[in-house]
């Protein structure tokens, strides 16, 4: 299997690949019109990336299978051309979870000393006690958190070791797991946002999240309360934020912005990063040893599955639903064939098949397979794969 990296990837990996029998093509620097390029020329089935993007161009050019997000998000890869191509996308969610919230807390820190002015004053000749021994302190203030997945929920212990009480927002939070991470549930961003000190945005960027944190949610907000945002750049309204930077003295440790660029370096101009109050780093949230080498093992693990049985983990751009209504499920002899003879008698009732899977009894004597299908079965049909001497036999269960 063919292999392309066309991001920095730990040697570890690299060697990983190669010694699962992948001919690995490790070209870090590629990106637009220099990947596509690659993609033809190299032929890969996978194609690894971190931060490159990877559009439609891309996944056109060769014969990919697989692409692999060495990260937590995807927003990077053209996911709905990957889905009509029949190209897997897969990513490495938790791995650099700790990481991130290791940043977010970094960044919480940095905002209540204002460590980063006060280094650019040393620098500068200027000894300034009187102003920077001026700090409200971490102690008994409010987290926010907005977002509780694997990074939202390793910003909890790191909060309560600081004496932070946790108030939260997500969609896929309960009281149930509220209850138990010892963290308060509430009903949306807002109520987040007018409760809390401190807000951290912990959200993937998707068509439900996209410019979620606007103007509403930053009204709410407390004057001189800190904002956090390692996630996306795209989940804020930025102006909406830089207004409240401006009237309310919103102190805002930033890791991520709209537009950044795309590659390890580049030029870059943001209003929000001249504004007061405002530390900024360079998308580095996940950018640690510690977090490469577990994300590039992930990455590993997940071409071997694949090399190996055809199954992608973490997989994200799988149908959650079909458009299935009715499964046919035929028992019959373990024999060449009959999923043949089932499927032509399937396709000749001008029926469409979803999804499907053929399951094998012990001994391999029998199976049975069960196929999800889009239209009406009548008798016709069920009598038709019956007809088929290893078929023992056929039942239909609709919706």
């Amino acid at each position: 299997m063919r292999v392309l990296i066309a991001d920095k990837f730990e040697q570890s990996g690299i060697d990983a690949l190669t010694a699962a029998g992948c001919e690995v093509s490790y070209q870090p620097a590629l990106a637009d019109q220099a990947l596509v390029e690659a993609v033809a020329a190299a032929a890969p089935g996978v194609l690894i990336v971190r931060g490159t993007r990877v559009p439609e161009a891309v996944l056109v050019a060769g014969p990919l299978e697989l692409v692999v997000r060495a990260g937590a998000g995807y927003n990077t890869i053209d996911v709905a051309a990957a889905s009509r191509l029949g190209i897997y996308v897969s990513n490495c969610p938790g791995k650099n979870s700790i990481a991130v919230a290791e940043l977010a807390f970094g960044l919480i820190c940095a905002l209540d000393r204002r460590i980063a002015d006060g280094v650019a004053d040393l620098r500068a000749g200027r000894w300034n006690k009187a102003e920077y021994s001026r700090a409200r302190g971490l102690h008994g203030r409010t987290l926010g958190l907005i977002g509780v997945g694997g990074i939202g929920k390793e910003m909890i212990p790191r909060a309560k070791g600081f004496g932070l009480p946790v108030v939260a927002w997500s969609r896929s939070l309960t009281p149930e797991a509220a209850a138990d991470l010892g963290i308060t549930m509430l009903d949306s961003p807002e109520a987040v946002a007018a409760a809390a000190d401190i807000v951290s945005v912990h959200l993937a960027l998707n068509s439900d999240t996209r410019g979620l944190l606007g103007a509403a949610f930053f009204d709410a907000l407390k004057p001189g309360a800190c904002f956090i945002n390692t996630s996306r750049g795209e989940v804020v309204d930025e102006a909406a934020l830089a207004s409240t930077i401006r009237s309310k003295g919103v102190r805002a440790g930033l890791d991520v912005f709209v537009g950044e660029p795309a590659g390890g370096t580049g030029e870059f101009a943001n209003e929000l990063v001249g504004l007061p109050g405002v530390y900024g780093t360079h998308h580095i949230g996940a950018s640690t040893d510690q977090a490469q080498e577990s994300v590039a093992a992930e990455a590993v693990r997940i071409v071997e599955v694949f090399k190996q049985t055809g199954l992608v983990p973490n997989v994200v751009n799988l149908a959650r639903q079909t458009p299935a209504t009715t499964s046919i499920v035929v028992r019959h002899l373990d024999r060449p064939g009959i999923l043949a003879h089932t499927l032509g008698a399937i396709s000749a009732a001008g029926i469409n098949v979803q999804e499907m899977e053929n399951i094998v009894f012990e001994g391999a004597e029998a199976a049975a397979a069960r196929i999800h299908v889009e239209g009406e079965v009548d008798s016709s049909l069920i009598e038709a794969i019956k007809a088929h001497e290893a078929v023992i036999e056929v039942s239909v269960i609709a919706g």
